[in-house]
C-alpha cells in the first residue's frame, strides 16, 4: 500500500479511529491492532510475503529470549549466527541471488567459458532490506548485553512490522521503538497536529518535487548522448532532488503517521544538501542506515581506533557494503565505494567532525566560505548520484563524459517548473533548517491565516501535480 494512494487515505483514518476510540483502554489490544493493520498494509502489496516477516519475527523473538537465558559464550555465538544466517540468508536469496548468478556468468564468459545458467524469476519483497536490519539490530544488541529482550510477543511483532516505517524505514532500533510498544500511550493533540503537518510536507516532497523531477530525469538519462552537457548537469540535479524528495518524503510521512498513534520515530534526514562536507552529508542523509552501518559494521571492524591503513580499509568496506545494500548492481557498489573515497581525506586530516552544528546558525544567509563548501559538497554528491541512477557502470561513464564536454557551457533548455519547485523547497528548508521539518511551527508562532494558507497551498499543489500514483524509489531496495 502506497502512502500517496487513495487506499492509504481510506486505510489510515479507519485504523486511527479503531486505535483511539475502540481499543484505546487496553495496551495489548492497541498493539494487536497495530500488528493487524501492519500485516494488512504489507499484505495489500502481496500477502504471500507476509510469511517472511513472520519467520524473521518469530526466529529473532525466540533467539532474543534464548540469548538472555544462556550464559555459555559458544551457545550465545551459535544463537547469534542463526539470527544472522536466517536474516541475511533471506535477504541474500531474494535480493542478490540473480546478481551473483549473472556476475558468475559474465566472469565465466570473460575467461572463455560457456555457462548455461539462467537467472531465476525471483520477486524482491518490498521492505526486506529494512525489516531484516531492524530485527538483526535487536539480536545483536541483546548479544552485546546492550538490550533486554521483550517477553511480549505481540509488542515485538508489532515493532518489527510497524506499518508507517515497515517498507522504507527509518530503520528503528529496538532500544528506541520497542519500549514505546510496552507502555501506555495517550492521545497527544499537539503531537498529532505536528504529525499531520509532517505528512503534508512529505507528500509535497514526493508528489510535487520528486515525481515532477522524475519525468525529466527518465528522459535525460535515456537520451544523454543526444543532449548538451548543461542539460545532463540539470538531469543530475533533478535526480538529486528526485531521490531526496522521494525518500525523505516517505520518511516524513512515516514519522508523521507514527505521531498520530503516539510513537516517536528517529529523524531520517536533516537537510543533507546544506552539508559543508561529505562527512556531514552522511550524518544528515538516511541517518538510520548510516548509524546502523557505523554501529554494526564500521565499529566492529575497528572503527577509527587503529592505524591509518586499517581505518581506510574500514571506511571503504563500510561504504561499499552500504552501496551493495541499496541494490544488486555494480552501480550501487561503485556509488558506495566512491563515497568512501570522498570520506577518506577528511578522516586522514581528522576533519570528519568539523561540521556537527547547524549551518549558519542564527544567520539569514551563509558566508562565502560556507556557500563554497555547500556547493562543492553538493557537486561531489551529484557525480556519485550519476552512478546510482545509471543502468550500469558504462552508462554512468558515458553520461559523465558527455556532461563534461564543451556543451556544458551552453545555456540549457529546460522546463522552468522543476527549477522553481526546487528553489521553493530549498527556501523552505533553509528557513526552517533548525527544525525537524519545515512545517514545524511550535516555536515560530505564525498567524493562523498564514498557517492555513500554507496548508491549503500544499494540498492544492499535491492534487495539481498528482496524477498516476508513483511508487517510492526505495521500495526496490
Amino acid at each position: 500500500m502506497l502512502f500517496n494512494s487513495a487506499d492509504f487515505a481510506i486505510f489510515l483514518p479507519i485504523v486511527f479511529i479503531i486505535y483511539w476510540f475502540v481499543v484505546n483502554k487496553n495496551l495489548k489490544l492497541q498493539n494487536l491492532m497495530i500488528l493487524i493493520a501492519s500485516y494488512v498494509f504489507y499484505g495489500w502489496w502481496d500477502w504471500r510475503f507476509l510469511s517472511l516477516i513472520f519467520i524473521s519475527s518469530i526466529i529473532d523473538y525466540t533467539i532474543g529470549l534464548s540469548l538472555n537465558k544462556s550464559k555459555s559464550k559458544n551457545r550465545r555465538k551459535l544463537l547469534l549466527c542463526i539470527s544472522l544466517i536466517t536474516n541475511i540468508g533471506l535477504l541474500g536469496f531474494f535480493k542478490y541471488c540473480n546478481f551473483f548468478i549473472d556476475s558468475f556468468i559474465d566472469l565465466s564468459t570473460a575467461f572463455g567459458f560457456s555457462v548455461n545458467t539462467r537467472s531465476l524469476n525471483i520477486i524482491l519483497p518490498a521492505g526486506i532490506s529494512f525489516y531484516t536490519f531492524q530485527t538483526l539490530s535487536y539480536t545483536i544488541d541483546i548479544y552485546r548485553y546492550k538490550l533486554e529482550p521483550t517477553k511480549d510477543i505481540i509488542a515485538f511483532f508489532a515493532f518489527v512490522s510497524f506499518f508507517p516505517q515497515l517498507v522504507a524505514g527509518p530503520i528503528e532500533r529496538a532500544a528506541n521503538l520497542l519500549p514505546q510498544f510496552e507502555k501506555k500511550r495517550f492521545f497527544d493533540h499537539d503531537k498529532a497536529v505536528d504529525g499531520l503537518r509532517q505528512i503534508l510536507w512529505g507528500l509535497f516532497k514526493k508528489v510535487v518535487i520528486a515525481d515532477s523531477c522524475a519525468r525529466n530525469v527518465d528522459i535525460i538519462f535515456a537520451n544523454y548522448n543526444t543532449l548538451s552537457g548543461s542539460v545532463l548537469l540539470l538531469g543530475t540535479i533533478y535526480f538529486a532532488f528526485q531521490i531526496y524528495g522521494d525518500f525523505s518524503g516517505y520518511s516524513d510521512v512515516a514519522i508523521g503517521t507514527a505521531k498520530l498513534f503516539g510513537f516517536d520515530l528517529m529523524q531520517n534526514f536533516a537537510y543533507p544538501y546544506f552539508s559543508r562536507d561529505i562527512a556531514e552529508f552522511w550524518r544528515r542523509w538516511h541517518i538510520s542506515l548510516s548509524t546502523w552501518f557505523r554501529d554494526y559494521v564500521y565499529i566492529p571492524l575497528g572503527g577509527s581506533y587503529c592505524n591509518k591503513v586499517k581505518r581506510i580499509r574500514n571506511i571503504i568496506i563500510t561504504f561499499t557494503v552500504s552501496g551493495f545494500w541499496h541494490g544488486a548492481n555494480w552501480t550501487f557498489i561503485f556509488w558506495g565505494f566512491l563515497n568512501g573515497l570522498y570520506y577518506i581525506p577528511l578522516m586522514l586530516l581528522n576533519r570528519q567532525k568539523n561540521h556537527t552544528g547547524i549551518v549558519s546558525q542564527n544567520k539569514f544567509l551563509p558566508s562565502i566560505k560556507e556557500s563554497c563548501q555547500i556547493l562543492s559538497t553538493f557537486f561531489l554528491t551529484l557525480i556519485a548520484w550519476v552512478f546510482f541512477r545509471a543502468e550500469n557502470i558504462q552508462h554512468a561513464i558515458n553520461y559523465l563524459s558527455h556532461m563534461f564536454s564543451v556543451s556544458l557551457f551552453v545555456l540549457p533548455t529546460s522546463q522552468r517548473k522543476n527549477i522553481i519547485l526546487i528553489i521553493i523547497l530549498l527556501i523552505a528548508e533553509w528557513v526552517q533548517r533548525d527544525k525537524k521539518h519545515p512545517m514545524q511551527f511550535d516555536i515560530i508562532k505564525l498567524p493562523s491565516s498564514i498557517r492555513y494558507g500554507l496548508y491549503y497551498l500544499l494540498i492544492f499543489l499535491i492534487f495539481y501535480f498528482g496524477g498516476t500514483t508513483q511508487e517510492f524509489i526505495y521500495f526496490q531496495f
